[in-house]
Parts: C-alpha cells; structure tokens; sequence
C-alpha cells in the first residue's frame, strides 16, 4: 500500500530504503532502530493528508529537481502549489555517475514521469546544478547525455540555477527562495478557506490522526427533491411500509434506495444529466455502454436504466466518429461470374514505384485473364500518356488475345478517363471498375502484383542487374506455374499443354494432337476450368463470410464513411492517430448490386467516388450532438485527408554530432496546443511557406 502511494509522499525513496534494503535476498532481516523509524516515519506520511492541488490549465508548471548518492527526487508545482512528488532510488549501475550526470537524471526522471503535464506545455526547470543551465550549448557530451538531450528537446523548456540548499527535494516546500517561502502556509490557507466556504465540520479524535468529513452532493439532493416530485414516489412509499419489496428502502434524509443504489425518478432531467456526466465527462471519456452501465449501477437504478445506456451511447457523435469497431467486418463476399472464353473478361493495375531502369521505365502495367489466370507484365513509365497506354494496349494484349469484351480495374484516373472510356467503347469494350476504397473489387491483379514482386525481388537477388531484364523470364516462370484456383498452369489453360524448359524430358509430350481432339480437348478443359474456378470461389466465400457479417441499409438512410489521415509532412509525432475514422453523414441514393451504395457526397468532395462498399460504411445513430461534416476536412479522391498546418509556435537547433537541425513547432488544425509536434524547419518551408 506505501509503493501504491508514494507519489504523494515527499522523497519517499529515502524514507523507505531501510525497509527496502531487509527486501533483498542477501541481507538478513534485522528489525534496527533505523527500520522502525522509517516504519513509523511512513505511517505518520500516509495518515495525514498532504496539500497537494489539481492541475489548473496548461500554464505556469515549475519542475524542482535534485539527485544525491541515495536516490533521485523531484517536485511539480504549478501556480505555487504542490501538484504531486516524485523519488526513486538509484540503480546499481546509476551510483557511478558523475554528478553532472546524476543532476541530469533526475531531470530526465522528472520528464518520463509527468510526460502527461508538461508534453506540449512550456515549463521551467529549478535545479541546484549550474552547468544544466547551459546543457543546450554545449558541445562534448557523451552518448548517454546526447541521448538524453534528444528527449529533452521534445519538451517546451528552460533550465533556471537555483543556489545553495534551496532546492533539496526533502526541503522543497520549505526551503525555497524568498519567492517561494511559505508555500506550505500558502496551501494550508488556502485548505482552510475551502473548508470555512463550505462550511464543513471536522470531527477529530485523540485515537484518530485523520479528519472525517461529510458532503452532502447537490445532485443527490436534487434526485431527493425529483423523487417527492415524482408520481411514483407514494406507491413505492407504500410498497416499502407493507414489507412487499425488501429491496427498497428510505434513508434517514428521506431519499429511496433500491439495493443501496439511489433511485433517479422520471421526474426531470435528472436521468439525462447522469448518462451525459457519466459518458462525456473528462474523468470518464466516453465508455462503451457495458463499462458505463457497470460504473452507474453501483450509485444509480431506475426502470430499464441498461437499456438506457445502450441507447444513449450509440446515439454519441464522437464515438461514431472515432472509435474503431470491435466486431466483425461488414459486408458478405460477392464473387464475379466466372468467364465463359479465354481472354474475354481482363483484369487490369499497375504495380509503381521501381527504380528507373535503363529504358527509363519506372513502373509495370499488369494485365491478367480472368478464366485461365495468365498475365502479360509490360514495363511502363509512370508519366506515359493515356494515348501511349493504349498503343501498347493494342501491340501486347490485343495483338495475341483480341479485344476482350469486359475489363475490371480500380479507379485510377488513367482508366477513368475520357480518351481511354473512348477508346475502349470504340472496341466494344465494357469497363467495370471497383468502388471507392475498395480495392479488394481486382483482388486478382492485387495478388498477381505481390507475387509479381516477390519474383522481381528474388530475381536482383540471385542474379542482380535491373530488373527490367528479368521481365521476360519472370512472366514465363508465372505463367507455367501450377495455379491451384485452375487446377494447372496458366499456360496448359490457354494453350492445351505446359510449355517446354531446359528440365522437360525430350520425350515428354511428343504426342500428335489432331485437330478434332485437339479442339475436343480445349473445349473440355475449359468446362474443367470453370468448374475448378467455381469450385475455388465456394471455399473462398465460405471462408470469407466466416469472418464478416451481413450488413444492409435502406434508401434514405444515413451513413458515416470511414477515411484515413495522410500526413503531408515527415513527421516526429503522431497526430494523425487522434484523427477521426470517419466523416459524414451522407444519405444513401441508390443500391448499387449487393454490397455497394451510392451516396449524396458534399460539394466540398467533387473527386471523390460516391459508390462505396458495404464495408466503408457505418450507420448514423440521430444526435443534436455536433457532427465532423467532410467540410471541416479536405477529402482527397482516394478517400485521405492531408492535415494542415496553422500556426508556428516556437523554433529550435536540435543539435547532432556533426550537424544543427533547426527546428520549429507546429499546431496543426482541428488539433489543441499540447497537440502540437517539432517538425524539420526545412519541410515546413518547403511545403507550407506561407506559415513563415
């Protein structure tokens, strides 16, 4: 129970090392006068009631620290009162320590352990050792202070010298400055007009070293007053003087309890006062409805109150907005029909970011038939126009397959458009492209693209040079591959039989195939085909749906859209986690197929996709509470959001061996000042100048 307290107890680490040291295996336990006046030291420490005072604001935090051959020791103070105490003792390692070293830890320990107060804030730091003062300028430092300056610079701060004696922890609070002398009688006063301002009593006695007192809650009175009030009031009055509902009884102030829990009438808005402190208070911060309804029913009981809660919580804006589901996701799998001919129905991505090679291509366009799986891998540059696209379009996939009558592909803006939408109604050519992030719709390129990958990688590996050259090799290696959907290789689908290779016995496959057989042949290797193929998209879905549920809405029903932060610099901090999931809401148009809905998107999204799937989707649960419109963000066409910049706040040089890096702080929009992050000077420069 002490270690449970000990942030409350003045260099707690000091007072208790007699009783620590009897804790360790090689020292035999010896019960000395110096154990028994830690003991009783510790005793008088946790029955008397410290003045220590709640953070009030952002403002005015003053960390006083010191170190010494026991332990290491710190106060946080703000406003010149006690906020709460910090000690530990030094580890074995830490007792070699130079002093500058040690001083410098205890600053370090005082930053790790009130990062909640000070991140984000400007403090001051009191420290009895002058050369901390000047630990930014100065140049020869070790790894260990480099490492610790590094955290430093993470926080808002200055380091004063506080002489002499003055800033010893144990006599922190008594032996400060002549600004800070009478701390301790400054907060005893201001106890005491506290207790005189409610006009509290203090029953004390001779055997007791700690002051009770008795509150009585305005709420509780309020619900007291709501219960006389109430219609109910005299048949549960009546229910509990005939003895029927044991449960129930009256107190002494004449307030009705069920099961010691006080019961809150419908008289009012008492019922909707205690949900909303309960869920949106900062000292509970929007629980789900089982952790609430749990805390409630300790304290509170009416009719139905679970039920209640429930409601209330899923009527919560916020909690809309930003908490993640916990359940499986929505949306059953809808498989594509199966093709009925080679080459007929395409699916269609491009795999980016490779190095350019000596043909000055940077990116390769895959293209895989949907019914036998083989592909055609076609080095490109990212810049290629929608013209050069379709010129090789015709030369490598036209050329050997003819036009295929269906393409499926996402919604990148080469294939979305115009001259390439009129290219292809000119061949007569249907394009079926995937909701809005929704990627899953081509799985099929998205997967040919990761062994595609993995191939390239494996290639440079074994026999390096640019991986352009591989190309050729590597689409032959994947299109004689066994393809476990189609039974056999893609290859055997389209051709009647697997290609040669140097390991091919000379006698393998020599057989004459007559031209009757052979078409007898493919035709039944096609009917196998698309019942392997059929076959593979049952277990698929079985096993898919095992792991999502259905999920429908209705025309006219309103829907949040889940979204994702992008980050527009490199940064050190992570904002983008406190970003909301979700933006909206938007009512529902259309049903687009089973799983796909089209929505009525704001005019501050004119590039944005308004066909979603199911799975992107969250209903709205009505609430006067506010709500994140896609107008408060800039909703990019892959459905992210670039954070923005507002206001610099401070500059700083972090310094490294052998270079300074300035710095600068950044409050970012739609986020609060302890939100903000130490950014490079240079990328905010280079991205947002207008902010300098």
């Amino acid at each position: 129970m002490a270690g449970y307290y000990r942030k409350f107890v003045k260099g707690f680490s000091q007072i208790s090392t007699p009783l620590t040291r009897l804790t360790q295996k090689s020292v035999p336990f010896v019960w000395t006068p110096e154990c028994e006046a830690s003991f009783q030291r510790l005793k008088e420490c946790l029955t008397s009631a410290p003045v220590l005072a709640l953070p009030s604001g952002t403002e005015g935090f003053q960390v006083f620290s010191d170190a010494s051959l026991k332990g290491l020791g710190c106060v946080l103070m703000q406003h010149g009162q006690v906020i709460a105490y910090a000690s530990r003792q030094l580890k074995p390692h830490e007792k070699n320590y130079p002093t500058h070293d040690l001083e410098l830890a205890a600053v370090v320990f005082a930053l790790k352990i009130w990062r909640h107060y000070l991140y984000g804030v400007r403090c001051e730091i009191f420290t009895d050792h002058k050369s901390l003062k000047y630990i930014f300028t100065q140049k020869d430092l070790n790894l260990r202070q480099r490492r610790w300056l590094e955290l430093i610079k993470d926080y808002d701060l200055t380091i004063q010298y506080q002489p002499g004696k003055a800033n010893v922890v144990a006599d922190a609070l008594s032996r400060k400055s002549s600004g800070f002398s009478g701390i301790q009688l400054t907060c005893d006063d201001f106890l005491i007009r506290d207790l005189e301002r409610l006009q509290l009593e203090v029953v004390s006695s001779s055997d007791l070293e700690l002051a009770q007192m008795s509150i009585q809650s305005s709420l509780e009175a309020r619900i007291q007053e709501a219960q006389k009030s109430d219609s109910d009031y005299s048949k549960l009055i009546a229910q509990i003087g005939s003895g029927k509902t044991p449960e129930l009884r009256i107190s002494d102030s004449g307030a009705i309890f069920c099961k010691n829990r006080l019961w809150v009438p419908v008289f009012g808005d008492l019922r909707q006062e205690i949900l909303s402190e309960s869920h949106h208070s900062g000292y509970t911060v929007h629980p789900g409805s089982s952790k609430m309804y749990a805390d409630m029913k300790l304290l509170f009981w009416w009719p139905g109150m679970k039920k209640d809660v429930a409601e209330f919580v899923s009527r919560c804006e916020a909690c809309q907005l930003v908490k993640a589901e916990h359940q499986r996701p929505g949306g059953l799998l809808q498989s594509l029909p199966i093709p009925e001919w080679k080459w007929e129905e395409v699916t269609m991505d491009f795999a980016m970011g490779f190095p350019r090679s000596r043909q000055g291509h940077d990116a390769i366009w895959v293209v895989v038939d949907r019914l036998t799986k083989s592909a055609h891998f076609l080095p490109i540059r990212q810049t290629d126009s929608v013209d050069r696209l379709a010129q090789i379009y015709v030369k490598e996939i036209v050329r050997l397959h003819g036009v295929p009558r269906v393409i499926v592909s996402d919604r990148d803006g080469r294939f979305t458009s115009r001259l390439w939408k009129g290219i292809q109604q000119g061949l007569g050519t249907k394009l079926h492209f995937s909701t809005a992030f929704h990627p899953q719709t081509d799985g099929q390129s998205e997967r040919t693209i990761q062994v595609l990958e993995d191939l390239l990688r494996l290639c440079v590996l074994d026999f390096s040079g640019s991986w352009e050259d591989h190309i050729p090799l590597i689409e032959f290696a994947y299109n004689n591959s066994f393809q476990s959907s189609i039974g056999m290789a893609p290859y055997e689908a389209l051709y009647g039989r697997k290609c040669r290779t140097p390991l091919t016995p000379t006698s393998f496959g020599d057989r004459q195939a007559l031209g009757a057989t052979f078409a007898d042949e493919t035709a039944q290797k096609i009917i196998l085909i698309r019942e392997r193929l059929k076959a593979a998209q049952d277990r698929q879905q079985k096993y898919y749906n095992q792991k999502h549920r259905f999920v429908e809405f209705q025309v006219g029903d309103f829907v949040y859209v889940k979204v994702s932060p992008m980050k527009g610099v490199s940064r050190f901090g992570q904002v983008s986690k406190l970003s909301p999931r979700y933006v909206g809401p938007f009512e529902i148009l259309e049903r687009i197929g089973k799983a796909a809905y089209k929505l009525l998107l704001s005019e501050s999204m004119p590039d944005v996709h308004n066909v979603f799937h199911v799975s992107t989707l969250r209903k709205w649960v009505s609430d006067s509470g506010k709500k994140l419109s896609a107008g408060e963000v800039e909703i990019q066409e892959n459905l992210a959001y670039k954070e923005e910049p507002e206001l610099i706040l401070a500059y700083d040089v972090r310094k490294l061996r052998n270079k300074e890096i300035p710095m600068v702080k950044v409050q970012w929009k739609h986020r609060t000042a302890r939100e903000a992050t130490w950014e490079k000077e240079s990328d905010m420069r280079r991205s947002y100048p207008y902010l300098f």
